[in-house]
């Protein structure tokens, strides 16, 4: 994973004294434990969530309404994600990520081998949507984790 992302966005954020939590599903909690790689990381992570089940979405906050409806696997999921972990945290920045890494199979086509990242800045969101390709779930982390990284070095500047 790119440590010069990492450390650019952990000097921004401190430079501007600024804050960022993430809430977390299939990365693990990948993203929050790259940027603690960074010396100073605790002046800007604020906190970090691995909600990894339903259960534990919606115990921080996240509306069962919109997993209902979209399915967890969804970008509305992810947007509602960085905005209550942001809210919980009152963090400048937060950061939601929701995807199903995996083998497809045939009961369950649908949002396999697909992330979702929102980015919540006061009020906007910025998003992607990663379809993965490699072979490993390790892998595909490390992929979520540099993209989503990228996307907020640009929504900091």
């Amino acid at each position: 994973m790119n440590n010069e992302i990492s450390k650019y966005i952990v000097e921004t954020l401190t430079k501007r004294n600024k804050t960022m939590a993430t809430m977390e599903s299939c990365t693990g909690g990948l993203i929050a434990s790259t940027i603690t790689n960074i010396d100073g990381a605790s002046e800007i992570l604020k906190f970090s969530a691995i909600t990894y089940s339903n259960e534990y979405k919606v115990k921080m906050g996240v509306d069962r309404e919109l997993i209902d409806k979209y399915s967890v696997y969804s970008m509305e999921v992810a947007r509602n994600m960085a905005l209550k972990i942001s809210e919980f945290t009152k963090a400048d920045y937060g950061i939601g990520v929701t995807g199903k890494l995996g083998k497809e199979d045939l009961y369950n086509k649908i949002g396999n081998n697909i992330v979702y990242v929102a980015i919540y800045d006061n009020n906007k969101y910025y998003e992607l949507e990663i379809k993965i390709t490699c072979e490993t779930k390790e892998q595909a982390k490390k992929i979520v984790v540099n993209q989503t990284l990228d996307l907020l070095k640009e929504v900091i500047g």
